[in-house]
């Protein structure tokens, strides 16, 4: 499929489900009332005191909440990319270096033990995001060998680690002393985006494109680092600093995204694969076209989410692996694929 009509179409497409995501909820609201309760928080404008509680719900609830979604889909589906590059493994995915399940502990030190209170709302994005970058440090230390970052060494350790800071997390929960606080736990663990405030958006949303902008920019070298690092070396790319440097990367991006919205598998996993079967392995295209796929499908699970149990809400989480599990099984069976899209 040409790539320039795919990245119009998914543009448009994006465009369109966040106007669905604004939309669609439990509280009913009419599509001229949500066009103007947008217009008038864009504009500064003023609503009537009857529509104000509308008001809030499109333009303090809604809106930062669907353009969350699109922020960690874009950047779950990037780092996916990075990630079964560096590691050259096709069942690798943002969560493999052991970066969630780190920031796990820290969002239900906060959510069960009331860690870190005196920060308020953002006592959960900095303890969560804090225990990342602590887990992305250790998970360096320990895979770290003479030979550099190794891609077995990378999968092994972040695969143990990953156990070790669940074994904890799981502690924490069977010990939490409220029920309410538990089940916020949960929820927590399987991703959610119902805390989502304009607070959390520019951070992410920064980290999100600097982290994708950069692996643009070095998409040739992740070419030549997916044939191995023999070849990659062959060509001239230093395969032990580009893993190094795209460690780094994925660990920022995965822990800023992880702390605002919980650990939400098989976008990472999943939308790289698709988007090769679309364009190829190369990673010039792959790049431009997954952090599309990846906002899009992000935006439509959470708004599943909000309205398969309305008024409650589900774990957006489960909806992504509730898709995603037989997309992947029939992406498996299709004949011809491999990993790379060849």
């Amino acid at each position: 499929m040409p790539q320039p009509p795919l990245l119009l179409g998914l543009s448009l497409l994006l465009c369109v489900s966040l106007v669905c995501g604004v939309g669609l909820g439990a509280a009913g609201i009419g599509t001229a009332d949500m066009f103007r309760f947008l217009w008038a928080g864009a504009t500064g404008g003023t609503v009537h005191a009857d529509d104000a509680a509308a008001y809030t719900i499109v333009w303090e609830i809604r809106l930062p909440r669907v353009v969350l979604a699109a922020v960690v889909g874009a950047g779950l589906s990037a780092v996916g990319v990075a990630v079964q590059a560096m590691v050259r493994n096709a069942l690798a995915d943002p969560f493999v270096l052991g970066i969630s399940s780190g920031a796990a502990v820290g969002a239900n030190a906060v959510i069960l033990l009331g860690a870190f209170a005196g920060l308020g709302v953002w006592a959960l994005s900095v303890s969560a995001f804090a225990s990342a970058l602590a887990a992305m440090a250790l998970v360096y230390a320990v895979a770290r060998s003479p030979h550099g970052l190794t891609p077995l060494r990378l999968i092994l350790t972040g695969t143990a680690l990953a156990y070790g800071f669940e074994a904890v997390t799981t502690v924490m929960v069977f010990g939490a002393a409220r029920g309410e606080a538990a089940r916020s736990a949960m929820m927590w663990l399987l991703g959610s985006l119902g805390g989502a405030t304009w607070a959390q958006v520019p951070l992410a949303a920064v980290t999100v494109t600097a982290g994708w902008a950069w692996l643009r920019w070095r998409a040739e070298s992740l070419n030549a680092l997916a044939m191995g690092d023999e070849t990659s070396a062959a060509l001239g790319v230093q395969p032990g600093r580009l893993r190094r440097e795209l460690f780094l990367v994925t660990a920022a991006v995965t822990g800023t995204v992880v702390a605002v919205s919980g650990a939400i598998g098989f976008v990472g996993l999943m939308v790289p694969h698709l988007v090769r079967m679309l364009v190829g392995a190369d990673h010039r295209k792959v790049l431009a076209v997954a952090p599309l796929a990846g906002a899009v499908l992000l935006v439509w699970a959470d708004v599943l989410s909000r309205l398969l149990l309305a008024p409650a809400e589900l774990p957006v989480g489960v909806i992504t692996a509730v898709v995603g599990v037989p997309a992947f099984l029939l992406l498996m069976r299709r004949g011809g694929y491999a990993f790379g899209g060849r």
